[in-house]
């Protein structure tokens, strides 16, 4: 049985309504992160979890589909048979259309309100399509499920729009019904620990944060690379694009967390306040220089570690002649006094040769080189690399002097991993932002003004391409990218340095 917390650390009791409960997202992540909080002692012991789809089912094939994606997904795995069955006597399922899920839901927090004497937290988690986002708040709302502005709660996935104006119609459905503190935009790159070690690094180490701007940092890369293709995602991403998919989300709120100002206090209106100030001070892109700050791609056919793979347009469910990218890189330029002048270079794609996510704050030179000649030619630039994924960690890259009689340096890296230091496996991202959700903690989800604000900075790149079809293919399978990319970057005298790599991979 789950491990017992102190109480004031968890809710008690629980309503989680899980919509969409036949899809793909709660059968290999919703699930399986409620399933390891569960064991972990994370949720209530009085806790109901109710999935709702329109498919005719039963809770006992509910619970035959939950323990399958448990044992293929959970970090913790289904452990004994009597925590499973604990677990399983919660679940229930009901057959509803998602816009009368509501009228399906509220007997039953009714009935479980009176068997525990007083209402529970009361969780809607939308696993369902966007464009049903609007109609499921509305059915929730009908019947009145809304109206506990402490208890009740609603979770929504991206994508949050394909542009500023489809946000605002989007966020405008959901605030009709729900207030803004009752709402949880999910990314799950937030609930990774790297990403929120970002913090702690900067604000918790006071060797940083004195040299964290534009004196001593010459430019930041953001890299999120993929050796994976579409796989079984087509249909989606040929309506969103690697710009939407990874850019406006995942590595913008990256991004915030480099390059924002020390909050006041940890909690989530100073945090989320001081990411709305570092976007507001982005400088516009203009619509008339897009290719000066933004560069596409499609990969096309190419080897990986020994495997031949197809270009996207090859890949089953794509269109022949797809202008959907899948790379971006984008420059960001923030105007105020950290930052001022200093680049941030942002680059996301598929079918790429490394699967690597890192942070690379790249140092100015030392003023004045007084070496010997020759001396610096194994050197490089020194940089701070956050290694986001895989082989969690961080790397200092130093320049040393090689031992010998003659004066010689050479780059090394003092290097620092978790699985080391913590010798643990962490939380999955899913399982953190569920406990923040229960927890009632919002600062690891977007407000609607930051995605508004990150959809005005990118409205003009999307417009841009939409308008003007690419000569796609044109980058290659296992290659770090397209030539656009390149140029984007060699403009202002800089480069892409290659990642830093697992040593397993590295060589």
């Amino acid at each position: 049985m789950p491990s017992q917390p102190a109480q004031d650390d968890i809710p008690a009791p629980l309503f989680l309504a899980l919509l969409g409960a036949a899809g793909d997202l709660a059968w290999r992540l919703v699930v399986p992160a409620l399933y390891d909080l569960y064991r972990d002692g994370g949720l209530p012991e009085r806790f109901a979890l109710v999935g709702v789809d329109r498919k005719p089912d039963t809770a006992e094939a509910m619970r035959a589909r939950c323990r399958d994606g448990i044992e293929q997904f959970s970090r913790l795995g289904l452990g004994d048979d009597a925590t499973w069955q604990s677990f399983a006597a919660r679940i229930d399922y009901l057959t509803a259309d998602i816009e009368q899920a509501g009228t399906a839901l509220a007997p039953r927090l009714a009935e479980l309100t009176a068997t525990l004497g007083e209402p529970p937290l009361a969780v809607y988690y939308l696993a369902i399509p966007p464009r049903l986002f609007g109609p499921a708040a509305h059915g929730l709302a009908a019947a009145g499920l809304e109206q506990d502005r402490a208890r009740a709660r609603l979770v929504v996935e991206k994508p949050l729009g394909r542009d500023r104006a489809s946000f605002r119609a989007l966020d405008s459905e959901l605030a009709a019904h729900f207030q803004e503190s009752q709402l949880y935009r999910m990314d799950h790159f937030l609930g990774k620990e790297t990403v929120q070690n970002i913090l702690a690094l900067r604000f918790a180490n006071p060797i940083f944060e004195p040299i964290w701007d534009r004196r001593y940092i010459d430019h930041v890369a953001i890299t999120v690379a993929e050796t994976l293709g579409v796989e079984h995602r087509a249909n989606y991403y040929e309506g969103a694009g690697c710009l939407r998919d990874m850019v406006q989300n995942h590595l913008l709120q990256i991004f915030c967390l480099v390059a924002m100002e020390p909050p006041a206090r940890f909690d989530a209106d100073n945090l989320r306040d001081r990411k709305m100030d570092l976007l507001s001070a982005l400088r516009p892109i203009p619509a008339a220089a897009v290719d000066e700050y933004a560069a596409r791609g499609q990969y096309g056919p190419g080897w990986i570690h020994g495997s031949q793979m197809p270009g996207y347009r090859q890949e089953d469910g794509i269109a022949p002649a797809s202008n959907v990218e899948t790379f971006a890189a984008i420059k960001l330029l923030v105007d105020n006094w950290r930052w001022q002048d200093v680049p941030f270079y942002l680059r996301t794609g598929k079918r790429m040769a490394e699967d690597v996510s890192e942070v690379s704050i790249r140092f100015r030179p030392v003023p004045h080189q007084a070496w010997p000649a020759g001396a610096a030619a194994d050197h490089g630039p020194v940089r701070l690399v956050l290694r986001l994924h895989p082989d969690e960690g961080m790397d200092l890259k130093l320049n040393l002097k090689v031992p010998g009689a003659h004066f010689a340096l050479r780059q090394q890296d003092l290097r620092f991993t978790y699985r080391e230091a913590f010798q643990a496996e962490p939380p999955k991202p899913y399982e953190t932002l569920l406990a923040a959700v229960l927890a009632g903690d919002q600062s690891l989800f977007m407000r609607a003004d930051q995605v508004d604000a990150a959809w005005a900075l990118l409205d003009p790149v999307v417009q841009s391409w939409a308008e003007r079809p690419a000569d796609f293919p044109n980058y290659a399978t296992g290659s770090w990218g397209p030539e656009s990319a390149e140029r984007l970057i060699n403009g202002d005298g800089r480069g892409w340095l290659t990642p830093t790599l697992p040593p397993q991979r590295a060589g």
